[in-house]
């Protein structure tokens, strides 16, 4: 069993349980699956930079990426509807633990002037967006076979019902959020 899946089970439920005065382990938020999407703008005339791109998200999450399409036209882009524009990876179970476990103690403290997350990028409905501007805090990219230096979003979809059990919940995970 992953080190965070344990930690979820044994510290997390419990202390989220005492907090908001659950009846039932059921009605504790957990986390559902992880977004991690690349925008390649590039794609549109250049093949190889999609291909690059979902080289690297593959790389960085073990799973193989699906292709992001257009959804309309965009002249101003040259951008056809169906051109394929990004790539992202959907994270669930066992996949979705061990990438939360690299992002937190590998990937987020190599980042430079880190201070934390910003606590402010909730949705709303329980759901926390995440910006990086560079794919080469994980430790998989090598630094000489990057083509492009990109970012990526990172989504964390969750069962919480508003942004303040989400975010006890990351934070029990050890999400670096700002003071």
């Amino acid at each position: 069993m992953n080190r965070l899946k344990e930690k979820y089970v044994s510290e997390i439920v419990p202390s989220l349980k005492d907090k908001y005065k659950y009846k039932s382990i059921m009605e504790v938020p957990k986390l559902d699956k992880i977004v991690v999407n690349i925008g390649v703008g590039d794609a549109a005339h250049n093949a190889k930079m999609l291909e690059a791109a979902m080289n690297e998200l593959e790389a960085i999450t073990g799973q193989k990426p699906v292709a992001t399409k257009a959804k309309k036209a965009i002249a101003g882009f040259k951008l056809r509807e169906g051109q394929a524009i990004g790539c992202k990876v959907t994270l669930r179970g066992e996949n979705m633990y061990n990438f939360l476990d690299k992002l937190i103690s590998i990937a987020l403290p190599r980042v430079r002037d880190f201070r934390g997350i910003s606590a402010k990028a909730f949705d709303g409905r329980g759901n926390y967006t995440l910006g990086l501007t560079e794919q080469l805090i994980f430790s998989e990219i090598e630094y000489d076979n990057v083509v492009k230096v990109r970012g990526m979003d990172i989504v964390f979809v969750t069962t919480a019902k508003s942004n303040e059990e989400a975010h006890d919940l990351l934070k029990g995970f050890g999400m670096p959020f700002k003071k």
